[in-house]
């Protein structure tokens, strides 16, 4: 197969999906991790993808535009599950936590489901699934799922949602976002989600975010609250310099979270 055909497809897969690991591509198009990347590469530099760690993502940069869950989960996987062990490591036995919608905090539900006595509020139904599989019951959990409306992002949202959540109390709140940005703050591209957020902050004693490096300078259309809100930024190793510098000032604790080793 020819470099401009293997690029074709690869873009395509992109388009379709929203982004594609290099791991997957290697499968698909039968060729090397090296030749896969430097196809990536000469995409970026066209100006037609984005370039990601472990793969490629769609260049729609539109504050509005919302990706889908399947599309998202393709990405920065080893980033997230290291982020949820690290944010797992915050929540105490006996707790009340609320989990937002995302693929992050879907992980986290993997990780919180070793912790005994936990209640979880949630407007995830994904997370909800995870935390009722079998076993949760030995765990003594309680899992609380809003109602309301489900977005691509598969988050519960709108009037329902919020009045779900309204008089809850809960010890903290681990939320997932769309975009990390200085003047914007936490944001999302879907407005009825962004004030389904903006309820379980209300809600909770401590705001706990959970990002990975590329969600830095992202700015979704809608703001669910200021990094000056947060408690605890939860991010990887990639997270660059300068926005380590620009949140210094602005968030609780900065925690950084390395990826497992492989043996």
């Amino acid at each position: 197969m020819l470099a401009h055909q293997r690029q074709a497809l690869i873009l395509e897969a992109v388009r379709e999906r929203g982004g594609v690991r290099v791991a997957d591509l290697v499968e698909r198009l039968g060729v090397s991790d090296m030749t896969v990347r430097r196809d990536i590469g000469e995409l970026h530099r066209r100006g037609l993808v984005a370039r990601v760690h472990g793969g490629a993502a769609s260049l729609d940069e539109r504050s509005s535009a919302e990706p889908g869950f399947a599309a998202k989960a393709e990405l920065q996987t080893a980033q997230k599950r290291a982020i949820a062990r690290a944010a797992a490591a915050l929540v105490r036995p006996g707790a009340s936590v609320a989990l937002s919608a995302g693929t992050t905090t879907v992980e986290l539900a993997r990780a919180l489901r070793g912790v005994p006595d936990l209640t979880v509020v949630t407007n995830s139904p994904r997370v909800a699934d995870v935390l009722h599989e079998p076993g949760a019951e030995e765990a003594g959990r309680t899992v609380v799922l809003t109602g309301g409306v489900r977005t691509p992002s598969d988050a519960l949202t709108g009037p329902v949602a919020v009045r779900s959540v309204a008089g809850l109390h809960v010890d903290q709140l681990f939320l997932g976002v769309h975009g990390l940005d200085v003047r914007a703050g936490l944001t999302t591209p879907n407005l009825a989600e962004a004030e389904t957020d903006r309820a379980l902050v209300e809600c909770a004693r401590s705001l706990v975010v959970v990002a990975d490096a590329t969600k830095w300078g992202v700015v979704g259309l809608a703001t669910i609250a200021g990094l000056d809100a947060v408690d605890v930024l939860v991010t990887d190793t990639e997270f660059p310099d300068d926005a380590r510098d620009a949140v210094r000032d602005l968030v609780g604790d900065l925690v950084t979270a390395p990826e497992e080793e492989t043996p």
